[in-house]
């Protein structure tokens, strides 16, 4: 029978002796021959128990670590800047006094705060990353330092229509402020665990700037939302009571749905808000963001500016300058006003607070307009005069809030009166106009 050709490999084979392939067999390691003859056999044979031991040392560093940091920073006692001495009027005040926050020392935190709205001590898990949109206006930049002293790091968000730098520039040197000139009506992005959204041009005499009232209300909470969205980070809106108009309910329960003429001269604002709300709902149910919502009343406070066409800043700055104090109409309106920090304990409250809102945070005291100018005259001058003008148009009758809702669950009520308040408003505001005359004098 003929024999079949074998392959080259198989003949290849046959010409190599199998003595010529040893089998393979992997090198021992060598260690260094000056090393313990019961430190080489560790080596060798307990590879797996130094593996473990090493990650039980590195376990260990990481419990131990932030515990360590927390008790040094209890140790040292809160960042908060002591009393400083000024010259000019002998007077020793404290730094934030200086800046315009009045409120924030610890003899303030005794008189006022008594512990409502605070998170005791241990609480907080870590320290936060957070936005404020329009930290560089009036209540924002009182918001922001805050935030700061309790030790959080903070991005204020600014295009600085109607905030001022003045407001912020004490913050310039500190490591966790951050300051960014951008209009919220176009989109930023952001890791940040909370955003606090304040801007939004508030005053009547931005009213009349329609359309970027509207975009900023309407855009910039969009935009805000988004971002809260893509983040997962917990989102804050700053609603008013211009929601309600001019109520037909009196005080007004945030289950009231408000009586607002849709297309009067107060309506970019008044309607923007209610739309900014309704976006806010709408991203909570059908996005999933954890949402906040507050609707703030008449606030007053150092920082505001000082023509700005609120009715509290409008007779502060008329009384100093010795101009007749304007009130609109007979002046038997009503408002509420609240000081700027109680304000400002109530939007941390609500944003810690496991409850979406719409939260009223405001003063339920009282005033008519002709009230408050005698408030004003006792506080500057009891010689100021007044003057009457033909009132505007869709101007609110009544304006008081409700806040059990704020006080069952918040925890939280205003603390200081508009008389305990409104002397704090005027050194603000004097030293300000000082400032401005010898600035127009010095030209």
């Amino acid at each position: 029978m003929k024999q079949l050709h074998k392959p080259a490999s198989a003949r290849r084979d046959e010409e190599i002796p199998m003595s010529q392939n040893p089998p393979y067999s992997p090198k021992a390691l060598k260690h260094p021959r000056s090393l313990p003859r019961s430190l080489n056999y560790l080596l060798k044979e307990q590879r797996l128990l130094f593996i473990l031991v090493g990650i039980l040392i590195g376990s260990t560093f990481f419990i131990i670590q932030p515990s360590l940091s927390y008790l040094w920073s209890a140790s040292s006692g809160p960042r908060i800047p002591r009393s400083h001495s000024f010259s000019g009027n002998g007077e020793s005040v404290s730094l934030y006094d200086r800046t315009g926050v009045v409120g924030y020392d610890e003899n303030y935190r005794s008189k006022y705060h008594n512990g409502v709205g605070r998170v005791p001590v241990g609480i907080r898990s870590k320290r936060k990353r957070i936005v404020v949109t329009g930290g560089a206006g009036f209540v924002g930049s009182h918001l922001v330092d805050k935030l700061i002293a309790r030790g959080d790091d903070v991005i204020v968000i600014d295009n600085f229509f109607t905030g001022r730098k003045e407001n912020v520039v004490h913050l310039s040197g500190n490591p966790r402020f951050e300051l960014i000139r951008h209009d919220v009506v176009e989109p930023i992005l952001l890791e940040v665990d909370q955003i606090y959204h304040l801007a939004c041009p508030a005053s009547p005499v931005h009213y009349k700037s329609l359309t970027h009232n509207y975009k900023t209300n309407v855009m910039g909470t969009l935009n805000m939302l988004g971002l809260a969205k893509r983040i997962g980070a917990r989102f804050l809106l700053t609603s008013t009571s211009e929601v309600y108009g001019d109520p037909l309910e009196h005080p007004q329960k945030e289950t009231y749905w408000g009586h607002v003429n849709p297309i009067g001269v107060r309506s970019c604002y008044d309607e923007g808000k209610r739309t900014a709300e309704t976006l806010t709902m709408d991203y909570h149910r059908g996005a999933g963001v954890e949402v906040r919502i507050a609707r703030i009343f008449n606030t007053y406070g150092p920082r505001m500016c000082l023509d700005d066409g609120r009715v509290v800043s409008n007779f502060v700055s008329q009384a100093i300058r010795k101009h007749p104090m304007t009130v609109y109409g007979d002046g038997k309106q009503t408002r509420s006003f609240q000081y700027v920090s109680d304000l400002v304990d109530g939007l941390v409250a609500l944003m810690e607070s496991e409850h979406i809102g719409p939260f009223n945070l405001g003063n339920p005291g009282e005033f008519t307009m002709l009230e408050l100018a005698e408030v004003v005259k006792e506080t500057i001058d009891p010689s100021a005069t007044i003057e009457f003008k033909e009132n505007t148009a869709d101007d609110p009758h009544k304006r008081k809030p409700d806040i059990s809702k704020a006080k069952d669950l918040l925890n939280w009520e205003p603390k200081i009166s508009l008389r305990e308040g409104l002397p704090l408003m005027v050194n603000d505001f004097r030293n300000r106009i000082l400032n401005e005359d010898e600035g127009k004098g010095n030209k």
